[in-house]
């Protein structure tokens, strides 16, 4: 076999699915692909293997690649927005122009997504998408110029220290903050449907939700005015310690009143108290408000994802 802008290979090369033994194999995996600082997905529990997919040649894994449903519109959404499935597919460092290689991997990724999009309501299109790091141009290359993905947006990750003094914000009288854990699947409810009225092209969905409320110390902080909900933000903390803050909105009625930099304040003072040094969060670049916001609070821009994206017919 000749891999197009690679070098010529005769090992016997296995793609399937992950399974537990492979888990050295995968670490070796990870740890080449963080020595490029690439994006890279864990693989979850085993009830995602379905959607995980390895290469092997002569004992080592050289690639691994998985798809994901990320956003599910409910109805009522505009016609231009689209259900998200996403693909994560990375290499060894030295195999990354090996095209050959990406192809084969590949179309096992696109015949599950195909596989995914027909448990999704039929109500909008799909999109599947791939995000990349700014740097990542080899692996970026294949999908746009090799299989026709088109820009979609890109967002910025943001870190703040959480040793530096956190500033304080007053809440107006009329609200009150709570932390709010959603036990109930009622609760879960009521907090997607104003997830998705803020956000009504990428709602949260409820598989996410709860992908979220499984984290270490996750909680929902949120403002309320009377019985109405008028803003939220999310926070955990990763299983190394570090702080996320996610999810930040404020609907429409309540904005420009300080809700939003209350509720960071108070999600960076809940993960200083329970021991994160570091707090992180996203933001769409294009996103001028927020990015004035979060820098306000002391956020500075970490990195880059670029994202980018096919329709699924």
């Amino acid at each position: 076999m000749k891999a197009k802008g690679g070098k010529r290979s005769l090992n016997i090369r296995i793609i399937r699915n992950f399974r537990q033994d492979d888990m050295p194999l995968l670490g070796a995996l990870y740890e080449a692909v963080r020595q490029g600082v690439g994006l890279f997905w864990w693989v979850g529990d085993e009830d995602n293997w379905t959607n995980v997919f390895c290469a092997f040649e002569e004992g080592k894994m050289v690639a691994k690649g998985q798809v994901a449903v990320i956003n599910v519109l409910p109805e009522g959404c505009p016609e231009s927005c689209k259900h998200h499935i996403y693909v994560n597919l990375k290499t060894v460092p030295e195999r990354e122009r090996d095209t050959e290689l990406l192809e084969e991997l590949y179309q096992r990724l696109y015949t599950r997504a195909l596989e995914l999009k027909e448990t999704l309501p039929r109500h909008h299109g799909t999109y599947l998408c791939v995000g990349n790091f700014a740097h990542e141009e080899r692996n970026t290359a294949f999908f746009t110029e090799e299989k026709g993905f088109r820009p979609l947006e890109n967002l910025y990750s943001m870190v703040r220290t959480l040793n530096r003094p956190i500033p304080s914000f007053v809440l107006p009288d009329n609200f009150s903050c709570l932390l709010w854990d959603m036990q109930t699947e009622r609760e879960e409810a009521r907090y997607l449907k104003l997830e998705a009225e803020v956000w009504p092209d990428a709602p949260l969905g409820l598989n996410r939700l709860r992908e979220y409320k499984a984290k270490p110390n996750w909680t929902a902080i949120i403002a309320a005015e009377g019985e109405q909900i008028a803003a939220s933000v999310m926070a955990w903390q990763e299983k190394g310690g570090n702080g996320v803050i996610e999810d930040v909105f404020v609907r429409e009625p309540w904005r420009r009143q300080g809700l939003a930099k209350y509720l960071l304040s108070r999600a960076m003072n809940y993960l200083r108290e329970h021991g994160a040094e570091t707090a992180e969060l996203e933001v769409k670049a294009a996103n001028a408000s927020a990015l004035s916001l979060y820098q306000s609070v002391g956020f500075a821009q970490a990195g880059e994802e670029h994202r980018f994206y096919v329709p699924i017919p």
